[in-house]
Formats: C-alpha cells, structure tokens, sequence
C-alpha cells in the first residue's frame, strides 16, 4: 500500500500546454516562429527511443504557451503520450531537454515538478472519501489542517462535487469519479495540468458534457493543460491548440481552425475530420494555386499545399460541408463533377451522402444540413461543385 500511495503521490495531477510547430510536408522541418517569450515549457531537441535503435520520438522542438489548452493529437504509437510522461516526468529523454521557465527539468523527479495529472482510469484510493482523496496531495506536502479544509471545499465546489465529500469513490458514477480526479489535480495549484485521455472511459453524452466542464474550467482558472487524446472531436472542441503526432514527430502545430480549414500535409487532412478525397494529376501550377485532371478528365482547381509540379501524382481533398450540390448543372460555376448517390444517411443533425465519383476514384462524400430542400435520392444523378477556396491539392504520403 506504501508503494501504491507513493507512485500515486508521484503522478498526481494536470498539466498545461501551447504550442510552437512542426509542419512536415516533405521530412522534418523545425518551425520556430512562435513568441517564446510567453513560453512555460520548452521542449529542445527532445528524443526518445526505448531499445536504443527505434526513435518514438524524433527531435522535438515545441513551445508550450502559459495559459493555453494545448492537445497532444494522434494515433497510437505516433509518441503523444510519450511526450507527456517525459513532461510529467515519468519517463527520461535519450536526448535533448526539456525546460520549465527556462530552467532544464529533465533530470527533476515528478514529485518535485508540481505538476498535477488526470488518468483515464482515475486512479482515486478506494477506501478514502472524496474529501480524503482530494486532499491527499496537501496531506503529503504537509498543509495545515484549517488550510486543507478550505482548499478542498475550494476544489471540490470548481468541479461541483460539494455535497459529496464524506462518499467513497465506490458510490460515484464514472463522471463523478473524473471530477475527483480533476479535484484532486487542481488542488495544490498546479503550475501545469497534465491529461492522458482522461475522458476515455466515460460513455459519448457524458464525454461531451465533460468537454465542455474542462473547457470552462480552463477559462475560469487560466492554468495551462496539456492533453492527449486520439479523439479528433475532442481536440478540436476543447483545445486553444493542437499538436498532430505521427511516427515521433508534430506534423501541423495550430490553432484548431487554421488546423481543420489548412491542414499542412495529406496526414493532417486525413486524420483531423472528414474529407472526400480525388486522385488526379498536376495540369497547371502557378504560385499557391494549381489545377489537376481527374483520369476521367475532369479538371478541378485549389491550393498547391507542397509546391507541386506539373506531372505530380496528387490527391485533391475538400470537406464534406463545403460541397455544393446541384441538381442539374450550373452554366456560371467551375470545379464541378457530376456523381451518381449511392446512398443518403440520416445523421441526426445533418445529411450525408455517399456518391459514385468516377474512374478510379473513392466515394464522395457530402454533408447536407437538414433544411435542404428536396435531397436528392439514391440512385439521383447530380453536380458537385467543389469550391478551389477550400479545396487543397497534397502531394502523395
């Protein structure tokens, strides 16, 4: 029980975040335009690799801001969370250091780091109250008991919880249980607030009321969290920030607009949101704009993301609600394709249609807002017109 008390003591709560990014469009490019003057943590020239061989995190450059929401996004194994434990300081970097107001925390234990953290599995004490719980990171920094009281009804009433501080954890819902956890991370004041999924577990209506609680917590506070997550909807409603991981390295760096409207590379369109994809080749390439065939000889129009040349085998993205439909073709409109639907979804809060796009092409897809009138049918021959403002052209990944 010592030892549990112990490692729980060490991995107590949350943590912050910001940003500075990594745009890789064609390898590793080290962006380092961020105002570092406002920096809590720096992160320079950090690796990490577990046998000596495989980097799970290749050089990292980033900035994390004071005050900001910061996510870690990602898939698994794409080293989000191995960059939160070398923060929390769970785990040490192979190379590179890791810096906290300007001053190297690498080799500082987490104890000593004052950062507070929240698990997916919550990681409460079973036979302690709320109350206890709560209070156990004051009870090991020795605050005095009048002090204590205080600052636990403190944290308790941030998160709602006032009236349940004599219950054990056994005696909460899954929800209630987070909020202890968040409780009892906040409740030393915390310089960062460090969070590893710790909605995961939660079922999606309850998750989503969370998000918001978190992000209002955030604002109310102006602590700065850092949060991992592979959920993309998730980041995108809590975050002032995103860090795209894959194979050890940020991809796109933004805030999340920038991130879902302009992502830098094919990896970020793909994995932030939905896109309907067409394959096609570089026809013309003028400055930020080019144009592409289709193999059916369709010509479409859009930013060059990775300045390509004429020749280029590319893949032409765009989201779905920025599709135009049209029942039948317009004479004054370009980057229009005209598709067969194969099938309509109702989603609840909108339309979503799943259309026959060509030769050696995918299907498309389009999001219709439930006010549209008359919806085509499946089976319906239509128009698609895809505006070159918000179609962007990727070299292949």
């Amino acid at each position: 029980m010592q030892n549990a008390v112990r490692k729980l003591s060490n991995m107590e709560a949350l943590a912050s975040g910001a940003a500075l990014a990594t745009n890789h469009t064609a390898g590793r490019q080290a962006v380092q335009a961020a105002n570092t003057t406002a920096s809590l943590v720096r992160f320079d020239g950090v690796q990490k690799t577990y046998d000596g061989h495989t980097l799970v995190v290749r050089k990292l450059d980033l900035d994390i801001r004071q005050g900001e929401f910061l996510t870690l996004l990602g898939p698994s194994g794409s080293g989000k969370t191995t960059t939160l434990m070398m923060l929390a300081g769970f785990e040490s970097p192979t190379a590179g250091e890791i810096l906290l107001a300007g001053t190297s925390i690498t080799r500082t234990p987490p104890h000593k780091r004052n950062f507070g953290m929240v698990f997916q599995n919550y990681a409460l004490f079973p036979h302690l109250t709320v109350g206890q719980n709560v209070a156990y990171p004051l009870t090991v920094r020795g605050v005095p008991a009048h002090t204590l009281k205080q600052r636990v009804d403190k944290a308790l009433s941030m998160v709602r919880l006032n009236g349940l501080v004599d219950r054990f954890p056994s005696q909460l819902s899954g929800g209630q249980q987070q909020r202890v956890a968040l409780a009892r991370a906040m409740v030393f004041e915390p310089k960062l607030v460090l969070m590893d999924e710790p909605l995961g577990a939660l079922d999606k209506q309850l998750r989503e009321h969370m998000q918001i609680e978190l992000k209002e917590l955030h604002r109310q506070l102006g602590v700065t969290f850092v949060y991992v997550t592979h959920d993309q909807d998730e980041a995108l409603a809590m975050s002032d920030r995103v860090a795209v991981f894959n194979n050890g390295e940020i991809q796109q760096l933004d805030a999340v607009e920038k991130m879902y409207e302009t992502p830098a590379n094919r990896f970020v369109a793909g994995f932030i949101g939905d896109s309907t994809v067409l394959c096609g080749q570089v026809r013309t390439a003028e400055g930020a704009r080019c144009s592409i065939a289709l193999v059916d000889g369709t010509v479409l129009r859009g930013t060059n993301v990775n300045q390509l040349k004429v020749g280029d085998i590319v893949e032409a993205c765009i989201r779905p609600e920025r599709i135009v439909l049209h029942r039948a073709q317009p004479a004054d409109r370009l980057n229009l394709m005209q598709v067969r639907v194969n099938s309509v979804m109702y989603f609840g809060d909108h339309l979503r249609l799943l259309c026959a796009a060509g030769l050696g092409q995918t299907e498309s897809v389009v999001k219709l807002p439930l006010s549209t009138q008359a919806p085509p049918s499946a089976g319906d021959s239509v128009w698609l017109e895809l505006p070159a403002e918000y179609t962007r052209i990727y070299a292949l990944s």
